[in-house]
């Protein structure tokens, strides 16, 4: 973690920003948010109060800030400043370029670096780390032992099968098996645009923790960033290719980062894949690129494109069979293919017993032998994994409203299973 931890900026030109540009940012936020004090102001754009003042100076040199007296109220005396007429002015003029106002934005370019030092590549998942967050599914081995794997190369991975046996579940759990953290940035600037990044749908900040349990000064590190567990993006049908552009704002001339970006130094799970209303062929086209390259192609309003950093596990899942989504070319460009089988009969009765397990509930050899003979044989009935789930939740429905213990009686199961299929 320390060599991932960006350093604290102690000048204007270890920011990597142009002093217009932070003088621009600071007399805005004075301007939106009514700061007098420096350490006010150093919150707002999250930068140091020794790097303020320095833009203060910069400000009042231009005829932008002036003094307006000390605080004595405060424990500390501090003195006051606020904006001249000409700096309200300026404030203005800035908002109509940019209504951006908060932290100052990272420049793409140390952002790059920044993504490098934390790496999905650089967090290996073991088989007991692994096998952790796996612990609630019964898979078969053959299964755990390509997960592993695949979830290391931090690259691609198609999970494909049937629907109903675990696909989205061991999706989840591989992104739980992450759990490192990555420094996201509030923003990111390129040509003087801001490209807003924390996204609190997707990141989810957490206090920097020592080995001894306790927290870590935070004095150390870039509070232009926010400290997070690696992101997790998941997107089903409603995924577009839109999503993995730039998204522009005319009002606010700001720009929000694309999906792919947010997920940087994570996972980036596609379910349901070809339930889309893109073709399927069209969305792997559009990850060609990034998934061999490691570098993602955006543009700006002005036509300016760029690279960005594209670091993150592809986990595509889908009950549709992979030649009928796209071509073997594409196929070849997903690194790892995943086969999630129904369950043979062994699997789904330990798949049964441990879901009676998890909710309490006695199963007997009688029972038992009525799913298998009465449920599955007779109606030629073929395995699934959520069955078990399914069943059980059903029948604890009907006990509850017929007021009577919980039981998996065969007149339940019954009642149960006619809730899973359709006549039609």
């Amino acid at each position: 973690m320390a060599n991932s931890t960006p350093p604290t900026p102690r000048t204007i030109e270890e920011t990597g920003l142009e002093p217009g540009f932070l003088m621009d940012l600071l007399i805005k936020n004075v301007y939106r948010l009514a700061h007098e004090l420096p350490t006010q102001m150093a919150t707002a754009i999250s930068l140091s109060p020794p790097l303020v003042e320095q833009l203060i100076t910069l400000a009042r040199d231009n005829r932008l800030m002036q003094t307006a007296g000390v605080r004595t109220a405060s424990v500390t005396a501090e003195m006051r400043y606020g904006l001249t007429d000409a700096g309200k002015a300026w404030a203005l003029d800035a908002l109509r370029q940019s209504e951006y106002v908060g932290p100052a934005p990272v420049p793409l370019k140390q952002y790059y670096e920044q993504v490098k030092r934390q790496s999905i590549r650089g967090e290996t998942i073991t088989r007991s780390k692994l096998g952790n967050v796996l612990k609630k599914l019964t898979l078969a081995e053959a299964v755990k032992e390509a997960v592993g794997p695949a979830a290391n190369s931090a690259s691609s991975m198609l999970l494909y099968g049937p629907p109903g046996n675990g696909k989205s579940s061991i999706a989840n759990a591989i992104c739980a098996a992450f759990d490192d953290v990555v420094f996201i940035p509030h923003a990111l600037e390129l040509d003087r645009q801001i490209i807003t990044m924390f996204d609190n749908t997707v990141h989810r900040p957490v206090p920097l923790a020592t080995q001894d349990g306790g927290l870590r000064r935070t004095q150390g590190f870039d509070k232009r960033y926010v400290v997070c567990k690696r992101p997790v993006v998941i997107t089903g049908g409603e995924l577009t290719i839109d999503m993995l552009d730039l998204s522009y704002t005319a009002a606010s001339g700001i720009y929000e980062a694309p999906l792919q970006l947010k997920a940087s130094g994570g996972v980036f799970v596609i379910d349901d894949f070809g339930r889309q209303r893109e073709q399927p062929q069209a969305l792997i086209n559009r990850w060609i690129i990034p998934l061999e390259g490691g570098v993602d192609f955006l543009t700006l309003q002005t036509g300016r494109k760029f690279e960005a950093p594209f670091d993150t596990l592809v986990i595509f899942s889908t009950n549709i069979p992979p030649k009928q989504l796209v071509d073997d070319a594409a196929l070849r460009r997903i690194r790892h293919k995943i086969e999630i089988g129904k369950p043979d009969e062994e699997t789904f009765l330990r798949i049964l017993i441990n879901s009676c397990n998890r909710h309490k509930i006695a199963i007997n050899e009688e029972t038992v032998a009525f799913m298998l003979s009465e449920l599955y044989q007779k109606t030629r009935a073929e395995y699934a994994a959520f069955h078990a789930e399914f069943l059980i939740d059903q029948v604890k429905a009907i006990c509850t409203y017929e007021e009577v213990p919980l039981e998996l009686k065969p007149e339940y199961l019954k009642r149960a299973w006619g809730n899973l299929f359709t006549s039609a």
